[in-house]
């Protein structure tokens, strides 16, 4: 049995303006000062405003969002007693308000003890809204939350179906002057989301078809987006295909790319959107030599023949290179050297890289497991840049 959770989507040039219906009566925004600065924060509260709504902003999350931070923004919500949290910006802001969500109207849980096993009663005080800023995440439809621990240096992936937001608005007029290469990396985190929710092993029917047209989507107007940030159909295609790639991989799940990219980015403070698309290729050659088949029919979505007496593992193999080739095109690192990280201090955090890359969740349904050695040897592999053979 499978279940397919989404919000309803208000989505298109204008979506914003489904926000002056809202009935109720306080709404707590969470949101990052960036964004508060931007003015974009103010597009949202003028809409609620006009609802009859009192707003209170908590601007105070960062990227990759601290427990403590949810911790504070449940504190703020629960002296304020918003009857909606609505979350905008990128994934941070928004996984920041679905945990607020959760420990306001839980205030007996830890934010480690929410997870897809117990329920959690949500929608007794409020609901949740949420709009995207960029066009990658995914978060404006999926219940899962990435929290990072400060102590231990490690994201943390929790969640439960309740905390999908019960309205996300995917206006492309909130994305307008994403600069080129916060594009670019919200763009792989996307690409990475429909790739690996077509390939993991709980993909269904569902969910191929969102995740099969994102991969078509991406291929074909991220870079343009990334060319000229004010290509207004390119800004909406790549909007709508981080949704549909969110709704995806959400309903589905991702895979090894995002639990090598968890573990980089929070030892090396790697943004997300970049770590994951360039261990994207990479973990496509590891899983090609057992499992060719699915990538193979991507492949094809973006017209990569296959060729040769093994034709699916080859055309797995073209994929990858196709991914590499995106990203030198969007000018986006293609290995681990290209982030600027030195080898020796690699190499001295590799051990903590792979125990923390079996430790994620999104490891679990890769098609072909990697042994400690393996993984070892991706990590390395990723680093020098050097397709995989093994």
């Amino acid at each position: 049995m499978w279940y397919f959770v989404s919000p309803e989507i208000v989505f298109g040039e204008g979506a914003l303006d489904a926000l002056d219906e809202i009935e109720g009566e306080r709404a707590l925004v969470v949101t990052d000062a960036a964004l508060l600065e931007l003015g974009l924060v103010a597009r949202v509260t003028d809409h609620l405003a006009r609802a009859g709504l009192v707003v209170r902003v908590f601007d105070r999350v960062e990227p990759d969002p601290s427990v403590q931070t949810v911790r504070d923004g449940a504190a703020v919500a629960r002296e304020f007693e918003p009857d909606w949290i609505v979350g905008v910006g990128g994934g941070s802001p928004m996984d920041a308000a679905k945990a607020i969500w959760v420990l306001y109207e839980r205030p007996d849980l830890e934010p480690a003890e929410i997870n897809p096993f117990v329920p959690l009663g949500l929608r007794q005080k409020a609901r949740l809204i949420t709009v995207p800023t960029t066009s990658g995440t995914g978060a404006e439809v999926t219940w899962g939350i990435v929290l990072t621990d400060t102590d231990e240096q490690r994201k943390m992936g929790i969640g439960n179906r309740e905390c999908v937001a019960d309205i996300a608005i995917v206006d492309p007029a909130m994305t307008a002057g994403m600069p080129p290469q916060l594009t670019a990396d919200t763009g792989l985190d996307a690409l990475a989301h429909a790739v690996e929710g077509y390939t993991c092993s709980w993909h269904t029917d569902l969910t191929d078809g969102l995740c099969m047209h994102a991969v078509r989507l991406i291929f074909a107007y991220l870079p343009r987006a990334v060319a000229d940030g004010d290509d207004a159909e390119a800004r909406e295609r790549m909007h709508n295909a981080a949704t549909c790639a969110g709704l995806g991989f959400g309903n589905a799940m991702a895979s090894l790319a995002h639990a090598m990219g968890h573990t980089l980015g929070a030892v090396f403070h790697a943004p997300h959107g970049r770590a994951v698309g360039l261990f994207l290729p990479y973990t496509i050659e590891f899983m090609a030599r057992e499992a060719p088949d699915r990538f193979a029919e991507l492949a094809a979505v973006i017209d990569c023949p296959p060729a040769g007496a093994r034709e699916a593992e080859q055309a797995a193999r073209m994929l990858a290179r196709r991914i590499r080739e995106l990203c030198r095109e969007i000018g986006s690192p293609t290995s681990v050297r290209d982030l600027g990280i030195e080898r020796a201090d690699y190499e001295t955090q590799l051990e903590k890289l792979v125990e923390d890359a079996f430790n994620d969740t999104q490891i679990l349904t890769a098609v072909r497991s990697p042994s400690d050695e393996e993984l070892h040897r991706l990590f390395r592999y990723a680093y020098d840049g050097k397709p995989v053979d093994f």
